[in-house]
């Protein structure tokens, strides 16, 4: 009887979870960034990484990632964004998610992560793509950062990201700020092929 119960309440909070989180029968939906350098469109992994997809996708379809900026870049390393627009202006932030840095998939060139701070479960908005492969990213005795997907089209378009110069900003007290800013002009879900 009590198996029974457990699988009902197992299946009865899978429902739930389908049906909370957005285009739930795609399991690798896909997302085009309309960038100032071109576009980008990423492959996520809900398989791997199924609260980290829910999260992002979260900010995209409520336009979020619309008219922000790249902040961060460095060369050979990464590039990340989804966190400020072009004032430097934080955009607003949901709860932090749990990390799945240890779901399999690596920090390793052309792939998509969340950002954090330095305790494990703070990603919320902000991501980069990796720029080479990182591996001091990953999970080992500490937790790693959560990759969540991969580019599958606009590889070159990363490469001339991570090239940008890049110099010290006074008002943020921040390095690797772009001089000529990079902008995320439309982040879109693609819609899934019949």
């Amino acid at each position: 009887m009590k198996f029974i119960f457990l699988l009902m309440t197992v299946i009865s909070l899978s429902l739930n979870a389908k049906n909370n989180s957005i285009d739930p029968d795609n399991l690798y939906p896909q997302v085009k960034f309309e960038t100032s350098m071109g576009v980008i469109i990423v492959e996520l992994d809900r398989v791997k990484a199924p609260i980290t997809v829910n999260n992002f996708l979260t900010y995209v379809v409520a336009k979020e990632y619309d008219n922000t900026i790249f902040h961060r870049v460095i060369k050979d390393f990464i590039v990340q964004g989804g966190g400020y627009d072009k004032e430097f202006t934080m955009k607003k932030v949901n709860e932090n998610i749990v990390n799945e840095s240890g779901n399999g998939l690596k920090n390793e060139s052309g792939t998509i992560a969340m950002a954090k701070e330095n305790h494990p479960h703070t990603a919320n908005r902000q991501f980069f793509f990796n720029a080479a492969d990182n591996k001091n990213l990953d999970p080992g005795r500490n937790w790693g950062y959560t990759v969540f997907g991969y580019i599958v089209e606009g590889d070159e378009v990363l490469e001339a990201m991570a090239a940008v110069n890049t110099d010290y900003d006074e008002s943020m007290a921040w390095n690797d700020v772009p001089v000529e800013p990079i902008t995320l002009i439309k982040a879109t879900l693609l819609a899934t092929e019949p």
